[in-house]
């Protein structure tokens, strides 16, 4: 029969399930969200009565100890995360001379102060003057004109770089400054205002830097209008049907910045959708106002039809048919960025977010394909997955391996921009992508030796650590690649020198409380791989991977399962700490369904006898 905790785990689920058959659970990043949008607001001029109360408690409620901000849970206390929150606070009517401003103002000026902050956070506060627009890297309008075989073409940025990139050469080039209504001078340390006029670096393209500025400094620029005009007919085309842009927040706002000082006003229909968009991502509860980066629906959804059908629920269950039409209805069928290099007609795959057609990606296409098959209807979903299948293979980068957005978006030259100090300027292939796309095309009948497969091994094989582990590009870290891979090895039968050697690795990083957990700071120095609290989804990834090593029985799996027993809450599971990773070292992610589907996924796995999967089914069926 089954545990209580999978019979609670599986009735929590069904109970949070959107009537329109998807899950989306909170997208919890850090402060800069919140932070970043009440400074939006300030520069368009929108009022932002309706959520200052909220957005403050939220900011002043994620502050640690020591007055600083930081990007993860139990983090290090990061310098431009509590800059831009301290200015937020204070353009929210916040007195400097409140304690938790005045221990967050100690910290910015023991670290330097404002000329340390990276550039983005520069740029912000160069909106409002606070900082030299001297200071801020340039970068012209005219690359929207480069060809996509030029060298700094705007396709050479990942897709959320590109997205970003394009409206900031405008805002760049106009050097805005408006009025932030308040001084928060404070932030500078005395004698650093000279510094704050020079761009760090050295070599070319900082000498390319003084000449974009010089250029800038001219009377006149031939060309520069209709440049700018170009991006903002590049950027108008991608406004998604929600009003944002690529589903995520860094496009979305400096879009609108962007738009604006084109001459688009807020009444504009653009600005207007933009706006209004925001309402979607936002959450105002107990916890304060705050922004979500982005929403993860689609990829919820998937894994929440696999944790389901892993517990027994059988596929005419009326919640999973309601998930499985909701799918099919996401599929993208048109075109986006991706065809640049991949001339391929028509799509197949999916996107993350709710409205994200034009940046279907790769990772959530191959896990959608993996929960159709697990759970729909094999004449309904034959079609759809086989038009995945198809897009997939065609986005395979030419190594072999797969990324997440685009193919062969590898040119390591942005990162010599004096600009590129902050995230992800590439979407290079990874392991966890990888491995997923291996594990998709293995449930669809391909083998070890079928058509790509050889070379994808290959590098997943040169790409195992010397103790076991794989890098996760995605999720953190080593605990979540390990297991993608070994997801993959198992499905196509192979690699079981692989799978044993990352079986063995698992067990030796379980922590003394039983579980697994690895933090955010094994991004920095891989020595902490594998090393970090026990949490509820760390955990079930390193159980599945045992559980997958066929090696399920193994004591290492029961003080697992009861950790998770013992942590069980309502249903569900506490987990504060940051598990998904949006770009490694600078930007992470605490998925709020997680800490329940991946359990969920351990429980029945360590369950899933035959006899006991009938029982399950028996036990669990909700009424249809």
């Amino acid at each position: 029969m089954p545990s209580e905790a999978l019979r609670s785990a599986v009735d929590w689920l069904l109970e949070h399930q959107d009537a329109s058959g998807w899950w989306s659970g909170e997208l919890e990043t850090n402060v800069t969200m919140t932070a970043e949008h009440v400074l939006l607001l300030r520069f368009l001029g929108v009022s932002h009565d309706d959520i200052r109360d909220g957005a403050i408690r939220h900011i002043l409620g994620a502050q640690r100890e020591d007055g600083t901000w930081a990007l993860y849970h139990n983090g290090p206390g990061d310098l431009s995360t509590t800059i831009e929150a301290y200015v937020a606070l204070r353009v929210l009517g916040v007195d400097a001379t409140h304690p938790p401003l005045r221990r967050a103002l100690r910290t910015i000026l023991d670290q330097g102060g404002l000329v340390e902050a990276r550039v983005f956070t520069k740029i912000w506060l160069a909106l409002f003057g606070v900082y030299p627009w001297d200071g801020v890297p340039s970068m012209p309008p005219e690359l929207v004109r480069l060809p996509p075989w030029a060298p700094l073409n705007l396709y050479d940025f990942a897709c959320w770089a590109r997205g970003t990139i394009a409206p900031l050469l405008i805002v760049i080039s106009h050097r805005p400054i408006r009025d932030l209504g308040v001084s928060v001078d404070e932030v500078i340390v005395p004698g650093s205002e000279r510094r704050m006029h020079r761009v760090p670096g050295s070599g070319a393209f900082l000498w390319l830097d003084h000449a974009l500025k010089l250029y800038d400094r001219l009377p006149r620029q031939p060309g520069r209008a209709g440049s700018r005009a170009k991006l903002v007919e590049w950027i108008t085309e991608r406004q998604e049907a929600d009003g944002g842009w690529g589903g995520i927040q860094p496009p979305w706002v400096y879009s609108l910045i962007a738009l604006n000082l084109e001459g688009m006003p807020v009444e504009h229909p653009a600005m207007r959708r933009g706006l209004e968009g925001f309402g979607r991502f936002a959450i105002n509860d107990e916890n304060g106002w705050r922004l979500q980066a982005c929403m993860s629906p689609v990829w919820d959804t998937a894994w929440a039809l696999l944790a389901l059908r892993k517990a027994g629920i059988p596929r005419d269950h009326v919640a999973l048919r309601r998930a499985v039409d909701w799918l099919l209805a996401e599929q993208i069928s048109g075109g986006g960025d991706w065809q640049v290099k991949v001339p391929l007609e028509g799509c197949g795959g999916w996107a993350f977010e709710f409205d994200n057609d034009i940046y279907p990606d790769i990772d959530d296409t191959a896990v959608v394909v993996l929960a159709l098959l697990e759970s729909g209807d094999p004449e309904l979903i034959s079609k759809p997955v086989a038009e995945a299948v198809r897009w997939c293979r065609a986005m395979r980068s030419s190594n072999g391996a797969w990324a997440a957005f685009d193919k062969d978006n590898t040119r390591a030259v942005v990162y010599k921009l004096p600009f590129a100090d902050f995230g992800a300027m590439l979407d290079p292939p990874s392991e966890d992508v990888t491995a997923h796309v291996i594990e998709m095309l293995a449930a669809v009948g391909a083998g070890p030796d079928d058509g790509e497969i050889p070379q994808a091994l290959a590098y997943l094989r040169a790409a195992q650590r010397p103790w076991g582990s794989w890098y996760g590009r995605w999720g953190v870290n080593h605990i979540y690649g390990t297991w993608c891979v070994v997801s993959a090895l198992v499905a196509l039968h192979t690699g079981n020198d692989m799978v044993s050697a990352a079986a063995a690795w698992m067990r030796s990083v379980q922590n003394s409380d039983g579980g697994w957990g690895e933090t955010c700071h094994s991004y920095v120095d891989e020595s902490f791989a594998g090393v970090g609290t026990s949490t509820p989804s760390q955990t079930a990834w390193a159980m599945l991977t045992l559980q997958l090593a066929g090696i399920g029985d193994d004591p290492a799996c029961a003080r697992g399962r009861t950790f998770l027993l013992e942590r069980q809450r309502n249903g569900t599971w506490d987990e504060p700490e940051h598990t998904g990773t949006g770009f490694p070292g600078d930007f992470y992610i605490n998925y709020h369904l997680y800490r329940h589907v991946f359990p969920t996924l351990a429980l029945a796995g360590g369950e899933s006898t035959e006899s006991g999967q009938r029982a399950v089914e028996r036990e669990l069926v909700a009424p249809r």
